[in-house]
């Protein structure tokens, strides 16, 4: 099994648009493997550069480690030909990094290094956290900056110093100060990938500061409109950017702020308004109200 080196994969992911497809349930909130793999199968799109396996839009906490196998195996197995396949690792350092080591298995191209389980860690702590995820494996890593993991530009020239598969730095603070530091400090030895929800809110800005691509929810359910976004921001065709985001982005945004976690409970309401229904999303996540669902349908009628 062939799979992707840790610079070539640095360079794929920064090269077009990621997708962090949802992952199926049933009603009686168990892994809808089936229905996933169709999904998976389903998603090759033009300049798609990456799909991100049990992501924070697959509820990624929410899914048992056997389920966290079972989803990056189908994944595998069922992506469009040429997407390189990233699966995640999470919670204490030791599961994470066994996760990784699985994901190598499976036949993954290269792991998203989520935050620690609940505790928080210095600077110190996070770093040995990373190093032991990346010599666990020789996939190159992305580490997710968020929640109780916000590091620091030293921290991350650290760990760049000495873990030759750690390729990206994903952002999920929006703090632009800190990611000119990094950008400034590391250039063009990571990948810089924009990761707060619903990223293309951000992406204009932080594609001036060489932060080439972002993570797509909408992508699950707007495909079209998603690429379409991207090329956009890309072009620099800041009026195309500015039409789409008053005609779709911000008032999706309305709606999901309207409650925590509907960051990923829109994205499945999405999935069902446009008859690709991808089941619930699970506990302590809740689902949109009707009203709220009945004007997210219309909003992606009008993207579609």
């Amino acid at each position: 099994m062939k799979q992707t080196a840790p610079d070539e994969i640095a360079r794929r992911l920064g090269s077009g648009l990621l997708s962090f497809p949802v992952t199926h349930f049933r009603d009686d909130l168990s892994f809808d493997e089936p229905a996933y793999r169709e999904n998976i199968a389903g998603l090759g799109r033009a300049g798609l550069s990456g799909l991100f396996a049990a992501g924070g839009t697959g509820e990624f906490f929410s899914l048992t480690a056997d389920e966290v196998r079972r989803v990056v195996r189908a994944a595998v197995q069922d992506a469009p030909d040429g997407v390189p396949v990233i699966a995640p690792a999470g919670y204490g350092t030791a599961t994470a990094a066994e996760m990784a080591r699985d994901a190598e298995r499976a036949g993954a191209d290269g792991i998203l290094l989520f935050p620690p389980y609940l505790t928080e860690a210095s600077q110190e702590g996070l770093a040995a956290h990373v190093r032991a995820v990346c010599a666990a494996t020789r996939l190159g890593v992305t580490i997710y900056s968020r929640a109780n993991a916000v590091y620091q530009d030293t921290t991350v020239a650290e760990i760049a110093d000495t873990c030759p598969n750690l390729v990206g730095f994903k952002d999920g603070v929006g703090n632009l100060e800190l990611m000119t530091r990094i950008r400034a400090r590391l250039g063009e030895r990571l990948v810089y990938i924009g990761g707060l929800p619903t990223a293309e809110t951000f992406a204009q800005p932080y594609l001036e500061m060489g932060v080439t691509t972002y993570s797509s929810a909408i992508f699950n359910f707007v495909p079209d409109f998603a690429l379409g976004f991207y090329r956009a921001v890309r072009a620099h065709d800041r009026d195309e950017v500015r039409r789409r985001l008053e005609e779709f982005v911000l008032p999706y945004c309305e709606i999901r702020n309207r409650r925590a976690g509907y960051a990923v409970s829109i994205v499945k309401a999405g999935m069902r308004a446009v008859g690709r229904p991808a089941g619930p999303v699970r506990p302590p996540l809740t689902d949109l109200t009707e009203d709220e669902f009945d004007a997210l349908a219309e909003l992606a009628q009008k993207a579609k």
